[in-house]
């Protein structure tokens, strides 16, 4: 039986409906929940067996076994997005409180992985922008993997400390902090961090994220919408946040609707998961709106003619459909995003450090593309382009970078293919008479053999 922090456990007494006998209990059941989130941009037919639907996010679904997902091609051309149940709430949250036919603004600050990200971004229109940050360089990476499969044109990420976004007065529409935290909403699914919780972390974590808010909320928007969660059922982390902010800031706590068969627990700042109530790992989330009439506002320029000489303009229109966003070419490579994420790229370029911006499309040399991998998820490829169909067993090898057969078509195409399963991009290989160029990057390479 795993024994819980005996300080934690008695701070949760103090809320009501606390049920202390059902969440220790709850902490000694084997976890078995994993579920996913659809990408509604790729709607291909999964491989993997879903069971019910997650209640508060229409995309998402339990599993009835948690499958190998690195032996899952469509995992990685993006389909779908593996997520705590708990946090997919933000979407009933988003949708609760925003207008997603207008174009938005939505700052996601601490972003990494992605997975909120992406669900932000499955969200908002073609025209809105999704900045999502992530301070430390490593995650910052994988955020940049996981939102380019998503294959929009309306993000950029940045890999910078919060306090950068401090001088964008009234910027954002939408500002999400998924705060760095003690992590006991974690105990069940990592026990080993059970070890390592103490009140001394908790308070420091406290600290941190109040340091993190002060420096993000200039940026926020008269009337805007401040998204606070944490993977922590500490008070301090959560109720105590929520009423600092209310208290130090111009910002109102508000209430949204929730089913009551969701069986979520909406304290009197916020709204809690709790493993032996809802089917998920704990969580915790509440929203505020910003009150006050400040009156500086950040003013953007406009958006600089990115102009293509002819050449590059017939090889990129080759890959890519017509629609209202822009190609601009970044140390040799080509972007293609649409004018939200450019603008905010030509504002601020010497003032953030950008890990991506758009699409990267690729490189052209002569008269060809070298083409990134980002291309290969992206949603705006030409239905025209040379595709390489291949079945699961080939679309895997691919994926460890062994030899193939295009089982579906038969290597009898020359020349650049874009590698599909299920019709969904994988990655980019130039067939050649006598062998196969294969262009996926090392870092995506699957080391699984089985």
């Amino acid at each position: 039986m795993r024994s819980l922090p005996s300080q934690l456990i008695v701070e949760l007494n103090k809320l009501p409906n606390f049920n202390e006998e059902a969440f220790i209990n709850a902490h000694n059941s084997e976890n078995k929940i994993t579920s996913i989130r659809l990408n509604p941009f790729k709607t291909a037919e999964l491989d993997v067996e879903v069971n019910d639907k997650v209640l508060w996010n229409e995309e998402s679904f339990y599993l009835n076994n948690r499958p190998s997902f690195t032996l899952d091609p469509l995992f990685h051309a993006g389909c779908y997005y593996v997520q705590e149940a708990g946090s997919l709430f933000l979407e009933h949250i988003l949708k609760s409180v925003l207008n997603f036919e207008n174009d938005l603004k939505v700052l996601d600050l601490c972003a990494a992985p992605g997975g909120k990200s992406t669900l932000i971004n499955s969200l908002l229109n073609a025209n809105s922008l999704l900045v999502a940050n992530e301070f430390i360089k490593s995650r910052a990476d994988i955020l940049c993997q996981n939102l380019s499969k998503w294959g929009t044109c309306n993000t950029v990420v940045t890999n910078n400390d919060p306090s950068k976004f401090t001088g964008l007065h009234n910027y954002f529409d939408t500002i999400l902090v998924d705060a760095p935290c003690s992590g006991s909403g974690l105990f069940r699914k990592q026990p080993e961090a059970i070890n390592e919780w103490s009140t001394d972390n908790v308070a420091k974590c406290s600290n941190r994220q109040k340091n993190i808010l002060s420096e993000i909320i200039p940026s926020l928007k008269v009337n805007g919408f401040l998204i606070y969660s944490t993977c922590s059922y500490s008070i301090e982390e959560n109720e105590n946040i929520i009423n600092w902010l209310t208290t130090e800031f111009d910002l109102k706590y508000i209430s949204i609707p929730i089913n009551k068969e969701w069986e979520i627990v909406e304290t009197d700042a916020g709204y809690r998961f709790y493993p032996h109530l809802t089917k998920s790992e704990g969580f915790f989330c509440a929203v505020l709106q910003k009150q006050n009439s400040e009156n500086n506002t950040y003013r953007v320029s406009k958006v600089k003619n990115n102009i293509l000489n002819k050449n590059e303009s017939v090889i990129l229109e080759n890959y890519l459909e017509k629609v209202k966003h822009q190609f601009v070419k970044k140390n040799n490579q080509f972007h293609f995003l649409n004018n939200a994420a450019l603008t905010f790229l030509n504002n601020f370029e010497k003032q953030f450090y950008f890990k991506k911006a758009g699409v990267c499309v690729g490189e052209i040399k002569g008269q060809d593309l070298i083409p990134n991998q980002e291309l290969a998820w992206c949603n705006y490829l030409k239905i025209s382009v040379n595709k390489l169909e291949l079945d699961k067993e080939n679309a895997l090898r691919f994926l460890r970078k062994e030899l193939f057969d295009g089982a579906n078509d038969g290597l009898d195409k020359i020349g650049l293919q874009l590698i599909t399963y299920k019709n969904y991009g994988l990655g980019w290989a130039k067939i050649l008479q006598n062998r196969i160029n294969n262009y996926l990057p090392n870092e995506l390479r699957i080391l699984k053999s089985n």
